[in-house]
């Protein structure tokens, strides 16, 4: 191993071969077996399809971002002895906390303060200092989150948080603990934090007064003490015993003082360097940043300004290690792409004429792409008031380029921001950029998730999947988690939230026309694979498809099969059989007692035992007093419901979670396999509004929820 990517241990736990490109890493003796695996911002914008040549794998044998991705994507999970006692869980049904409502573990929220948010489009961070297993609060250093409050940090108020004993069930004690809480200089942190490569300190911009913008580097030391309402207060200085900060303010190319509240910080591992955007459109450049005395870059050509000629705030910027380019965007609609080593720009055509372009660009070094969403791609089209859409660039854009399109809905003409998508795992797996990108686009009215479909880098029709909400309101960015160790098959899931009217609903929760999470289960199809009766995957139609005959899939050669449309109806897959659960929905009717049912209308309702019930034959449900009947739990088998018979499609492949005002960007937690503390797994975000339920509120959350059911 060479460089950064050897103090990761990315490698993995013997051999992880790499068989697209025919070459194989090791992990060497004497490397530790265990080691950081730190999720960040960064590591949702910097995405890579498979290397296709041995140039481009020895390109990306430095970034440690790909072997994270790699890592979670697909290694085997070894857990050693001494980390995994004999006596915890071996069944791997806790990686989403099990498949039925009755084997879902409980969620946690902790108060950040009243009007507290990480914030739309921007993320919590999670550091775990184990790759293979996960920590409480003892022993060694556990697992941790940090999330900003973006609230001004005071002697009663914490500007940035952590938590650690995450994890229930698994950890004693109080779940979570305040692992140290910090007032940051009386600032107020609205983007998102970075990792250094250890774990030990935090890169993030903050401002104070709202005028003037700081890099800050935090040195965090634990705390028994520190909480939200009781944090530490750390005074900018030297900054060389934790706990500490330093912070240079933001400055233009004349030395005026800037602003920041849309650019996060990207940090380069290998380079120890950092850059950060402002309000005016300049962009800076920090070296060293966590392995010396915090420096900003003021030597031509640094700080950048990257559209001088339309100055506006930067989004976050991202760097490309293969080109050595940065690449960011801006809120006048433009994509710009800076020369690290020069300074040179190159500024494309105009992309967005809505809110501008809001989200960090997500960058395959790969590909050799990057993709860009916008709000509103121009004054006419889509009924006249403009379209949401995706955009994707090469890497070596000509100036005034427009890139390729694809269209996501309806825009307006005061759209709602459009955020980040996410791919799914068959683009990560691909060596030609092929598979499938989820966003949450409409933005002129309900936000609705889109599948956007992507051969060698070129985008193909695109198909619309669930409303998420009944009227127009903002949404968040989209994750993409697949999970290759949950028991009964692979599986993977989008996440996207709404600020208002969700539509969320089910058996044990309903985000009652609020702000809401929702997750849907996208798992792809794959070839020759033996698929047992019960798992799913996700159709050319955005329709759930459920095994009722096990089997063996076609062959790659073969292709994916011809899917039925028709709700209920059977798709033959060489020896499998797959049942059409109908399209993705954010909601599910309940069963109702002494109902009419007619078959032919495609009613469906969720049982008992959260499964997909299709009404066949019309009749009249049984009464109160009776109760619901017996539901056959096997996909495919009817059910007698006095006159009314159902057929089980499966289980729901949805479920939601009230979250006040909607949801900040959503991180993961690990993915992790036998023998792994229970509960490790599961997803981190904020709400964006107060909530009367969160811990010791009502105020803004930091929430954990699981992965599958969310409950």
């Amino acid at each position: 191993m060479k460089g950064i990517a050897a103090q990761f241990g990315w490698f993995g736990a013997g051999l992880f071969c790499l068989v697209t490109v025919g070459w194989v890493l090791a992990r060497p003796v004497g490397t530790p077996l265990l080691a950081g695996l730190p999720m960040d911002w960064t590591h949702r914008h910097v995405i890579f399809s498979q290397p296709g040549t041995s140039a481009q794998a020895r390109l990306l044998a430095d970034e440690p971002r790909f072997w994270q991705q790699e890592f979670r994507r697909s290694a085997l999970r070894v857990v050693s002895d001494e980390m995994a006692p004999a006596e915890e869980p071996s069944s791997l049904g806790l990686v989403f906390k099990g498949i039925s409502p009755a084997r879902v573990h409980r969620d946690w929220s902790e108060d950040l303060g009243t009007g507290a948010s990480v914030g739309a489009g921007n993320y919590p961070a999670k550091y775990g200092f184990h790759v293979t297993t996960a920590n409480c609060a003892s022993p060694g250093p556990p697992d941790f989150v940090v999330f900003s409050t973006g609230l001004l940090g005071s002697a009663t108020q914490a500007s940035i948080v952590a938590y650690d004993n995450l994890y229930s069930p698994g950890c004693s004690g109080t779940v979570p603990q305040v692992y140290w809480a910090y007032n940051t200089n009386f600032g107020q942190v609205t983007t998102s934090p970075v990792f250094s490569a250890d774990g030990t300190q935090l890169a993030f911009v903050q401002n104070n007064g709202g005028i003037v913008a700081s890099l800050v580097v935090l040195k965090w030391k634990s705390s028994t003490t520190e909480t939200v309402a009781s944090p530490a207060t750390l005074t900018p200085g030297a900054c060389t015993t934790a706990p500490c900060i330093a912070t240079i303010p933001l400055t233009d190319g004349s030395g005026f003082a800037t602003n920041d509240t849309t650019s996060s910080v990207f940090y380069d591992y290998a380079s120890d360097s950092a850059w950060v955007g402002d309000s005016a459109s300049w962009l800076h450049r920090f070296h060293p940043v966590f392995k010396g005395t915090l420096t900003e870059i003021r030597t031509a050509p640094w700080p950048v300004h990257v559209n001088p000629g339309n100055p506006s705030p930067l989004s976050s910027p991202v760097h490309d290690l293969v080109s050595n380019n940065i690449f960011v965007a801006d809120q006048g609609g433009f994509v710009e792409r800076v020369s690290v080593s020069t300074g040179a720009v190159t500024i494309s055509g105009q992309v967005d004429r809505g809110t501008g372009v809001i989200a960090q660009t997500i960058v395959d070094p790969t590909a050799a792409k990057l993709y860009i969403f916008a709000s509103r791609d121009s004054l006419a089209g889509c009924a006249g008031t403009g379209c949401s859409a995706v955009y994707s660039f090469a890497t070596n854009f000509a100036p005034g380029n427009l890139g390729a399109k694809a269209l996501v809905g309806n825009s307006s003409a005061t759209p709602n921001p459009m955020y980040a998508g996410g791919f799914d795992s068959t683009y990560l797996s691909s060596v030609n950029a092929t598979g499938n990108l989820y966003v949450c686009g409409n933005t002129g009215g309900a936000p609705t998730v889109y599948q956007v479909p992507i051969t060698a880098g070129a985008f193909g029709t695109v198909v619309t999947g669930p409303a998420l909400a009944s009227a127009a309101t903002g949404c968040s960015p989209v994750t993409d988690i697949p999970n290759p160790n949950v028991t009964g098959g692979a599986t993977e899931w989008i996440f996207a939230g709404v600020r208002n009217n969700g539509l969320g609903s089910g058996l044990t929760t309903s985000c009652a026309s609020g702000g809401c999470l929702m997750n849907f289960k996208v798992q792809p199809w794959k070839p020759a694979t033996a698929y047992t009766v019960g798992q799913q995957v996700i159709d050319s139609h955005f329709q759930i498809q459920v095994v009722t005959t096990l089997g063996t899939s076609r062959t790659a050669l073969q292709g994916p099969p011809v899917w039925s449309a028709i709700l209920g109806a059977v798709t033959a897959d060489n020896t499998v059989r797959w049942r059409d659960q109908g399209p993705q929905v954010a909601a599910h009717a309940i069963w109702l007692a002494s109902h009419p049912y007619t078959s032919g209308t495609g009613t469906e309702i969720v049982d008992s035992n959260n499964n997909i019930q299709l009404v066949t034959t019309s009749g009249t449900s049984r009464t109160a007093l009776q109760g619901h009947p017996a539901w056959s739990p096997t996909p495919g088998v009817i059910t007698a419901d006095n006159t009314v018979r159902w057929r089980n499609l499966g289980s729901a492949a949805t479920a939601n979670l009230a979250a006040a005002g909607g949801t900040s960007g959503i991180i993961i937690d690990n993915i992790v396999g036998t023998g792994t503390m229970a509960g490790a797994s599961q997803v981190y975000f904020s709400t964006q509004g107060n909530q009367a339920t969160c811990g010791g509120g009502p105020g803004g959350c930091a929430v954990q929820a699981s992965q599958s059911a969310l409950q």
